[in-house]
C-alpha cells in the first residue's frame, strides 16, 4: 500500500502539471487564428518586454541581418536595400531559404513573433534575376485613357505580387503615389502623373498587390487577402514630388490648401483601398523636414484620415532630421517616434537606435503609450497578412518569376503606354505604321540594344544598369527584328555617320535614345538633356533619310531643337523587358492610344510648368497623343 501510494501521487502532480500546461496553452489567445485580429494583437501586446516591443519597431538590412541578429534583438522586420540580393542572380529557392532562415531566427524567440521582410518591387520584382520587369509609373499614367477602371494596373499589382511572394517575400515598398510636379526630379518616373486624379486613380495597383477587400470589410482597415497576395505601402507621404527646382529630398514650399489638393489625395484613396503601410518623405515641408512632422503623421495621418496601418521611416529617414544626417541622432529618434513613425529603417545601426530609444522611454523621454501605438499598428498588419498563421514560405510560387502571362501582360502595358507625339513632318504624309516588308532598315541609337537603359533605375541594382547582362528580355533592336519580314534587312549601328546613312540606300531608320538609367538624387537633373551622342544620332539619321525617333526617358526632355527633322516622335518612356511591344506599335499591329500624363516643356526655363498654371506653353500639352489604326 506504501509502496503504492508514491506512484499514484506523482502521477496527480503530473496530472496537475498537465492541466497547468493545457491551461497556459489555450490561454495564449494571440497564437489561435479563430480570434478576431484585435484580441490577438491586445493579447500579445500585454505580454511584450520593451525590449521586444522596441526589436518591432526595428527594420534592419539583409547584409547586417542573421538569423541570430533577429532572435537576440527580436528584430520586427528586415528588408533588401536597392540591389541588395543573396548572391548574383539568385533563383527564386535561394530567395526562400534567405527569407526563411531568418524566420526562424524571429520565431525561436521566447514569444515567436514572425519578422516581415520588405523589398522595392517598384516595377515588378525589379530586384529579381529574370524577373518580369513593367514600365516605370511615368509610363503607366498615361495607361489611364484605355482603361479608366484601371484593370490594367490592378493586373500589374497582381502579377508583381505573384512574382514577390515567390520568392518568399510577402511586403513591397510600393506604390509611388508622388505626384511630380517638376521633371528635374530625378524620381520623376516613379510618379504617375503631375495630375493628382491620375494618381489617385492609380492607387488601384493596391487591390492588384494585396487583394480585394470583402464587401463587408472595414474600410481603411489594412487588407491582404492571402499568401498569394503582399502588403504594400504608399510613398513618400506627403509632397516629394514638389520640391524647390525638383531637387531631391529637398523643401516643398506650398500652403496647406494645395497640399491637400495637389500632393495629398492619394492617400485617402490608398487608406480606403486597405493600404498596409504607408512611408515618410524625406522631403520637408515649408522647411519642416517630414520626419519630425507630428501634425502631419499623427494628427493628419493617423487622426483625420483614421490610418490604422503601421507608419514606416524611409531609409536611415531619421538620421536625415538633422544637417549633417546623423550629427544628433538621439534627437532625431525622439523627433521621428514622437511623431508618430512606427517602424525605423534604420538599416544598420541597430543597436544604436534600440539602445537610443529604449533609454529615452525609460527616462520618460518617448511614453510607453506611443511605443505601445506603434507595436500595435505593426502586429495588426502582421495578422491580419496571415504572418502568424503561415510564417514560412514554401515553393509552390517559384515558376511564377517571368511567367509567360506577366511579360505579355507587361508588353500589353508597353503599348498602353507609348504616346506619340509627331507623325510625318506635314499632316498628309504619316510614316506610321511602317511597312514590315522593307528592303533595308537602319535602327541606330545608344538605347536601341541596350535592356538596362530600356529598364532604368531600380533595376537589379538601385541605380539600374547599362548593357545587356542584367536580366532576360527583348532588346527594341530584337524586337524590330521579330517583327520584319524575313526578307528585311535590319542594320545596327549605335552612332553612324551622314555619310553612312547617305551611302547605304535604307528606306527608313528608327533611332532610339534617351536617357541612361538613374535613381533617386543621382538622377536630378537642371538641363534635361538626352545623353551623348543622342542628339548627333538624331541630326546624322534624320537629316539624312526619314526617321522615327524612340525615347527611352524617365520623364520629358528636351526634343525641341531636333524636332523639325524627325518625322515620327514616340515617347516610349523606361518600357521594361518587353521591348516588343514597342515594336508591336511602330509596324502597326497595335494603334497607338497613349495621352500624355505629364507636360511636355519647351525648354527648361519654363519649369515648373504644370497644366493649369497661368503661363501654360508647353510643346505638348498635357493629354496629348496622337493616334493611329492598327495595319490591316
Amino acid at each position: 500500500m506504501g509502496r503504492c501510494s508514491m506512484p499514484i501521487m506523482g502521477i496527480l502532480l503530473l496530472c496537475c502539471f498537465c492541466l497547468a500546461s493545457t491551461s497556459e496553452a489555450e490561454y495564449l489567445k494571440y497564437k489561435d487564428p479563430k480570434l478576431p485580429v484585435n484580441v490577438r494583437v491586445e493579447d500579445l501586446l500585454k505580454r511584450m518586454t520593451l525590449e521586444e516591443k522596441i526589436g518591432q519597431m526595428t527594420q534592419i538590412e539583409r547584409s547586417v541581418a542573421t538569423p541570430d541578429v533577429v532572435k537576440k534583438y527580436f528584430i520586427g522586420s528586415v528588408l533588401s536595400g536597392g540591389g541588395s540580393v543573396p548572391a548574383p542572380r539568385a533563383s527564386a529557392d535561394t530567395w526562400i531559404k534567405l527569407v526563411n532562415g531568418l524566420q526562424k531566427g524571429a520565431l525561436s524567440t521566447r514569444l515567436g513573433i514572425p519578422m516581415i521582410y520588405g523589398i522595392d518591387a517598384v516595377h515588378g520584382h525589379n530586384t529579381v534575376y529574370k524577373a518580369t520587369v513593367f514600365p516605370h509609373n511615368v509610363a503607366l499614367g498615361v495607361t489611364r485613357q484605355v482603361c479608366m477602371d484601371p484593370v490594367l494596373i490592378k493586373k500589374i499589382g497582381a502579377a508583381t505580387a505573384l512574382e514577390v511572394r515567390a520568392t518568399g517575400i510577402p511586403y513591397t515598398f510600393a506604390p509611388c503615389i508622388a505626384v511630380c510636379r517638376d521633371p528635374r526630379w530625378g524620381r520623376c518616373y516613379e510618379s504617375y502623373s503631375e495630375d493628382p486624379n491620375i494618381v489617385r486613380t492609380m492607387t488601384e495597383i493596391i487591390h492588384g498587390l494585396q487583394g480585394d477587400q470583402p464587401a463587408n470589410y472595414r474600410k481603411g482597415y489594412p487588407f491582404v487577402a492571402g499568401k498569394k497576395n503582399i502588403a504594400a505601402c504608399a510613398k513618400h507621404y506627403v509632397g516629394d514630388g514638389g520640391t524647390t527646382k525638383g531637387i531631391n529630398e529637398n523643401n516643398t514650399v506650398i500652403s496647406w490648401k494645395g497640399l491637400l489638393s495637389i500632393h495629398m489625395p492619394g492617400y485617402p484613396a490608398a487608406i480606403q483601398k486597405g493600404v498596409a503601410s504607408i512611408m515618410i518623405s524625406f522631403s520637408s515641408w515649408n522647411g519642416k523636414k517630414m520626419h519630425a512632422n507630428y501634425d502631419l503623421i499623427t494628427g493628419f495621418l493617423k487622426n483625420k484620415l483614421q490610418f490604422q496601418g503601421f507608419v514606416i521611416s524611409d531609409w536611415q529617414g531619421l538620421d536625415r532630421i538633422t544637417s549633417p544626417p546623423h550629427a544628433n541622432y538621439s534627437y532625431s529618434v525622439q523627433a521621428g517616434i514622437s511623431a508618430g513613425i512606427d517602424m525605423i529603417m534604420v538599416p544598420y545601426n541597430y543597436t544604436e537606435f534600440i539602445d537610443i530609444l529604449t533609454n529615452h522611454v525609460k527616462n520618460n523621454i518617448i511614453a510607453v503609450s506611443r511605443i505601445d501605438d506603434a507595436v500595435t499598428r505593426i502586429l495588426r498588419v502582421k495578422f491580419i497578412m496571415g504572418l502568424f498563421d503561415n510564417p514560412l514560405s514554401d515553393h509552390s510560387l517559384t515558376n511564377q518569376i517571368g511567367r509567360k502571362e506577366h511579360r505579355e501582360l507587361a508588353r500589353e502595358a508597353v503599348r498602353k503606354s507609348l504616346v506619340l507625339l509627331k507623325n510625318g513632318k506635314s499632316s498628309g504624309k504619316l510614316l506610321l505604321p511602317l511597312p514590315k516588308k522593307a528592303t533595308k532598315i537602319l535602327v541606330a541609337g545608344s538605347h536601341a540594344h541596350n535592356l538596362g537603359y530600356q529598364c532604368g533605375g531600380w533595376t537589379i541594382t538601385w541605380q539600374g544598369l547599362g548593357g545587356n547582362n542584367l536580366t532576360v528580355g527583348t532588346t527594341i533592336l530584337n524586337a524590330v527584328k521579330q517583327t520584319v519580314d524575313p526578307s528585311t534587312q535590319v542594320v545596327y549601328k549605335k552612332n553612324p555617320s551622314t555619310n553612312f546613312v547617305k551611302s547605304n540606300k535604307f528606306d527608313f531608320a528608327i533611332v532610339v535614345v534617351g536617357e541612361p538609367s538613374y535613381a533617386e538624387t543621382e538622377g536630378d537633373s537642371l538641363n534635361l538633356t538626352i545623353s551623348d551622342p543622342g542628339p548627333s544620332t538624331i541630326n546624322n539619321v534624320c537629316g539624312s533619310i526619314k526617321c522615327v525617333v524612340v525615347l527611352i526617358t524617365g520623364r520629358p526632355v528636351v526634343i525641341q531643337p531636333y524636332l523639325s527633322k524627325i518625322d515620327v516622335l514616340v515617347a516610349a518612356w523606361l518600357p521594361g523587358t518587353e521591348g516588343q511591344g514597342v515594336a508591336d506599335l511602330l509596324f502597326g499591329d497595335y494603334g497607338f492610344t497613349g495621352k500624355l500624363a505629364r507636360t511636355w516643356f519647351k525648354t527648361v526655363d519654363q519649369l515648373p510648368m504644370n497644366v493649369g498654371d497661368k503661363h501654360y506653353d508647353p510643346l505638348f500639352p498635357f493629354g496629348f497623343g496622337l493616334t493611329t489604326e492598327p495595319s490591316k
